[in-house]
């Protein structure tokens, strides 16, 4: 019987603001969630009654009990709040998430129409809300008396006009969700006036466990990250973790690593000394937890780089098992151990042929931090390691049995350990060789027997939670696209279908031009290749149209101002829409594309004017590859990927698949091919691409919670 759409009932404050602003952040939830719906229900808090109380010495949930006691008596499924007006903690009995698309964070003097500080009286009369405003004051508006103020935004606008006061301190989001942002007369710079870091997001809260938030918040929550420093020197540390550090809002780091390494990090990011050295902790770990899963919940981008390898001697568990318990989306990235290099590193070779077999790694330490005892006994109840065990499970499991292992323990064996095709077999120590027959295979496997194999990571909690997801699109984003990926839980498989080659020989000659017109990141990443093998002189570039977000960006980090874009449809009918209003028959274009694009959009320039040059800036060619790899989802980012796909692997190999492409001219291509796609991105980039597929999966989700 198939499942109606659910909707949702949101509690919020009944002020204009409240409902406003609620009502913007349901629409874009509603977009991405179809057919799911989000009615708003007002609900009057103790903070709109009580005019009186000053908010300085008002209870942490003077604006959020009731609608608390409403969530908690299931009157309303969630609550919408401004971030900032969440008590810490929320009650138990609740979970919570920032929504994405803040507001500007900053505050700003808000005086009557046409005045300006120039205006005011000698000893004006401000409005005070919070000791930080009062704070502000004091250092920057010596004069002024301080007096405070209650009310809505659009109460304390009506007291300022009215003459009660002769300055008012506003949150620019607030006057920006009202459209009042006329009433700005100054912002305020944020060395003067810092703000809450949750002013300007919105909060929604919901009953704590409640599987179909825990779902909506995945889908706005990248992937935390925990990585392995390594140890030693910096450059030990992999790519993968350096690559999460640089994108990274918040590093949670280890005392026992290389600082240097914090060096990666992005200018806003903050990062945050929770090491842990004996008899000095900077943080507990139930405060690093506790910090962990509360950053997560904002919707930022979190690094735990943990000292060495996080899975050895590391607690990895604890903080794997926090974030699964509010079903907050997370990746492991391996480092290099000391065990490692005080091995490796130093020729200590703990194996080597005829002398050494194995080898075993104990820790005396139990939990609670009490000493245990290293004997004989670790043989049946420590984790026992085989490599290269394949072809050898009958005399291993002979072997064990007889030194008294018991039959029932658990066992694993995984094939292609670390890669996309991964494999994962859960058996016993009995069964273990029955296993091995039945999976001939010539896969690199390994063998662990003991209890721990009766744990995994969790790999379903994001939107694509284990899902294999083919990117087939050029090499110049497979990186990008597989970030995207993790951070929703997804398994990016890299399968670049086209190779994309600059025609360095071009000569581009940029006398006489008014516009460069380009319409994807790949012509623009091959232009901006061009430049620098022939030191072209960025001042004489014309001005540019480009066409997607994209595109703009790649241009903008390397210092050009980008003109003109269409402002949200990217397809080359919307540049082709904004060339008729911006161009005159005058102007001199010059249009680089692939060979792959066609002369279509020169040709329609030419109608606008007849002074359109249209040159081929790079060429595409297949790759081809001797194996499709098994995967749930195929992503296709062109037409040309498309047809080198069904070329080589034809239309059947896409049954069973769901299959998103970036745009309309990719999904022209594949319906030419014979097969529908389930999906088209809602913006024609990379983000938007993976952003609608875990919007898809998160929607379908919630019939099955509902």
């Amino acid at each position: 019987m198939k499942k109606s759409p659910t909707t949702f009932k949101v509690g919020t404050r009944p002020s204009k603001l409240a409902t406003q602003q609620a009502r913007h952040a349901l629409d874009h939830l509603e977009q991405q969630l179809k057919p799911h719906r989000f009615e708003i229900q007002p609900l009057t808090t103790q903070g709109d009654t009580d005019r009186t109380t000053d908010l300085r010495h008002s209870p942490p949930d003077f604006f959020t009990h009731e609608l608390d006691q409403a969530l908690l008596h299931h009157t309303i499924d969630c609550a919408l709040h401004s971030a900032k007006d969440l008590p810490d903690p929320i009650p138990e009995t609740l979970d919570w998430c920032w929504l994405p698309h803040p507001e500007d964070p900053r505050d700003a003097l808000v005086l009557r129409p046409g005045q300006t500080l120039q205006d005011l009286p000698p000893n004006p009369i401000i409005g005070i809300s919070s000791d930080r405003r009062a704070h502000y004051a004091t250092d920057h508006l010596p004069h002024a008396t301080q007096h405070p103020i209650r009310g809505n935004i659009e109460e304390r606008i009506e007291q300022l006009d009215h003459g009660t006061f002769d300055i008012v301190i506003i949150a620019i989001a607030a006057l920006n969700r009202l459209q009042l942002q006329s009433r700005i007369t100054q912002p305020i710079p944020l060395h003067h006036l810092p703000v809450p870091e949750a002013q300007g997001y919105l909060a929604l809260t919901f009953r704590h466990g409640d599987p179909r938030f825990q779902k909506i918040r995945a889908l706005h929550t990248p992937a935390v990250t925990i990585a392995g420093a390594s140890v030693g020197h910096h450059d030990l540390c992999t790519l993968a973790t350096q690559r999460a550090l640089q994108q990274c809002d918040y590093c949670l780091y280890d005392s026992l690593m290389d600082q240097q390494l914090l060096q990666c990090l992005p200018p806003h990011a903050h990062a945050i000394d929770v090491g842990k050295r004996c008899g000095a902790h900077t943080k507990e770990q139930h405060e690093i937890t506790q910090l962990l899963c509360n950053y997560a919940r904002r919707g930022q981008r979190i690094v735990r780089l943990k000292g060495g390898d996080p899975g050895i001697f590391g607690r990895l568990a604890e903080e794997t098992e926090a974030l699964e318990a509010l079903a907050l989306p997370y990746r492991v990235i391996p480092g290099i151990s000391a065990l490692q290099a005080a091995t490796t590193g130093t020729g200590m070779l703990l194996t080597r042929r005829d002398i050494s077999r194995g080898f075993t790694a104990l820790t005396p330490r139990a939990a609670a931090g009490k000493i245990a005892p290293c004997n004989a006994e670790h043989k049946r109840t420590l984790p026992t390691l085989y490599y290269m065990a394949i072809k050898a499970m009958q005399p291993i499991t002979d072997e064990l049995l007889q030194d008294g292992t018991p039959p029932d323990t658990p066992a694993a064996i995984i094939y292609n350990a670390g890669s996309p095709d991964q494999e994962i077999i859960h058996t016993t120590l009995a069964q273990l060789p029955q296993h091995g027959r039945d999976h001939c295979t010539s896969n690199p496997g390994l063998i662990i027997i003991g209890h721990i194999t009766t744990y995994q990571y969790n790999t379903t909690l994001g939107p694509l939670g284990g899902k294999r997801i083919l990117l087939t699109c050029s090499q110049a984003l497979q990186q990008r696209a597989a970030d995207l990926v993790h951070d929703h839980g997804g398994i990016p498989i890299a399968f670049p279908l086209i190779q994309l080659t600059p025609r360095h020989n071009l000569t581009l000659h940029h006398q006489n031009i008014d516009w460069i017109i380009i319409t994807s990141p790949s012509s623009a990443r091959a232009y901006l290749d061009i430049l620098q093998t022939q030191q072209i002189d960025l001042r004489t570039i014309p001005r540019l149209m480009v066409c997607g977000q994209g595109t703009a960006h790649l241009f903008e980090q390397h210092g050009l101002h980008v003109d003109a874009q269409p402002p949200s449809d990217y397809s080359a009918h919307a540049l082709l829409q904004l060339a008729q209003q911006t161009l005159t028959p005058t102007d001199r274009i010059l249009r680089l594309r692939s060979d792959k694009a066609g002369p279509h959009l020169a040709n329609a320039l030419r109608h606008i004017t007849p002074h359109v040059e249209d040159t081929l800036l790079y060429d595409n060619h297949p790759i081809h590859h001797p194996a499709l790899p098994e995967a749930d989802i195929i992503f296709f980012a062109s037409a040309s990927g498309v047809e080198t796909y069904l070329a080589d692997w034809g239309l059947p190999s896409l049954e069973q698949k769901t299959i998103i492409v970036i745009g309309q001219p990719t999904a022209a291509a594949l319906q030419k091919g014979g097969r529908q796609p389930d999906l088209i991105a809602h913006e024609a980039t990379v983000p938007g691409v993976i952003q609608t597929l875990a919007a898809h999966h998160t929607a379908a989700q919630l019939y099955a919670s509902s």
